[in-house]
């Protein structure tokens, strides 16, 4: 019977490279500097490194479909590398599995490396496809803004918000991010704006206007992970470990029967209640610390705030207005500026996302350090559209707690 991962694997060293528009630099020089910082934090040569993943979401961009360049450019010493992907979750796709390879024992220490450049694509979006096979995900007329702002109509139609209301909490949500990606040095946007500025940007699609859209950066992270065996043997104290890592993909069920009414993520649900359980959290309002979610739009992590049962149903409004999210509040949520303003790197944000937690749970994140003492950090990163999706959710904290 399986009995989860919980305590079974800890990161030895996280490191993250600068996100933003990174045109004198090409994906290999990200790969390097967040490579680089990890393998200092975790006091190890490469030699000692028994497997790598690679996660990069967009397959034709400066990587290319295989992991080979991976391997190349950190001088890897012949061992097993593989390319992962799963759309805007490749990230944590890469960390799951360096996590299960050294909870299952097949090997000592392990890398996960996430990437991506797409600032020299020429959008401010993702890539556009071209020609060839639609899949059911990709619909010709389906757009991220378009899909997403249908979440927000159904959001208010099952909880019977005002619109009005719902703009003005995800105004906040995005006033929240820039302030606090305004104190992180990393960050790709660090310039505070106000409520009044959302308010008035031009609209995308209603309800979503410009400012409640996530944009795209060149960037990476990286993660080094090991038992916690080896990280004491290796003078490792206080140590960071996996309490649960866990993903829920789509059946077709939301995007091909009316089961599904439109207002929030079943994967993750799903993911959420397995990760909880495998996590030993039994209320997670009182027991996560602070938490980053996958707010691709603002909409997005309103609803997830429910979808991670942080938030009673219809209640997430309500909670983000009184603060309760904020830097100060109660469970500050993407207290690094989240993929609004850190960056989103398609195939880094997963990882980026346990960066900040490694970091706040570590005491070393700088002016933007939670000032109460973490215990849980928790992470949501999504990948795909309201309908057709997968969600993963990892939750990190202090060995023993």
């Amino acid at each position: 019977m399986a009995t989860g991962i919980k305590d079974k694997v800890a990161i030895l060293g996280m490191g993250c490279s600068r996100f933003g528009e990174r045109w004198m630099d090409n994906a290999e020089d990200l790969i390097v500097e967040a490579y680089s910082e990890a393998l200092e934090d975790a006091g190890i040569e490469t030699s000692e490194i028994g497997a790598a993943w690679l996660g990069t979401g967009i397959d034709d961009q400066h990587v290319g479909k295989g992991a080979i360049p991976l391997a190349t450019t950190l001088r890897l010493p012949y061992i097993p590398v593989s390319r992962v992907e799963n759309f805007c979750a490749s990230g944590t796709e890469a960390l799951r599995g360096a996590t299960y390879a050294v909870a299952s024992g097949a090997c000592d220490i392990a890398l996960a490396v996430g990437v991506e450049k797409l600032k020299d694509t020429g959008y401010g979006g993702l890539p556009q496809r071209g020609r060839g096979t639609v899949n059911d995900l990709f619909w010709p007329s389906l757009s991220g803004p378009g899909a997403f702002a249908q979440l927000a109509s159904a959001y208010c139609a099952k909880h019977g918000v005002d619109a009005g209301d719902l703009k003005q909490a995800m105004a906040h949500i995005s006033v929240k991010s820039h302030a606090n990606g305004a104190r992180n040095p990393k960050a790709h946007l660090r310039k505070p704006i106000d409520v009044e500025t959302v308010l008035s940007a031009p609209m995308v699609a209603d309800p979503l206007g410009l400012y409640d859209c996530c944009g795209v950066s060149d960037g990476a992270a990286c993660a080094i992970v090991t038992t916690p065996e080896i990280a004491r043997a290796l003078g490792k104290k206080d140590l960071v470990t996996v309490k649960a890592l866990q993903l829920a993909v789509s059946s077709g069920a939301e995007a091909q029967h009316n089961s599904w009414d439109g207002s929030h993520l079943v994967t993750t649900r799903k993911a959420a209640a397995r990760a909880y359980a495998e996590a030993g959290i039994s209320k997670p309002r009182d027991q996560i610390s602070l938490f980053e979610v996958h707010d691709c739009f603002s909409i997005t992590e309103l609803v997830t705030m429910e979808d991670l049962f942080i938030s009673g149903e219809g209640q997430a409004v309500t909670d983000v207005m009184d603060g309760f999210f904020d830097a100060d509040g109660s469970v500050p949520c993407q207290i690094d500026g989240g993929l609004k303003c850190f960056g989103h790197p398609i195939g880094a944000s997963g990882i980026r996302m346990v960066y900040e937690m490694y970091l706040q749970i570590l005491g070393r994140a700088g002016q933007r350090q939670r000032s109460r003492e973490p215990v849980f950090g928790m992470t949501h990163n999504l990948g795909g559209f309201p309908h057709q999706n997968v969600a993963s959710i990892t939750i990190v904290g202090r060995e023993g707690a």
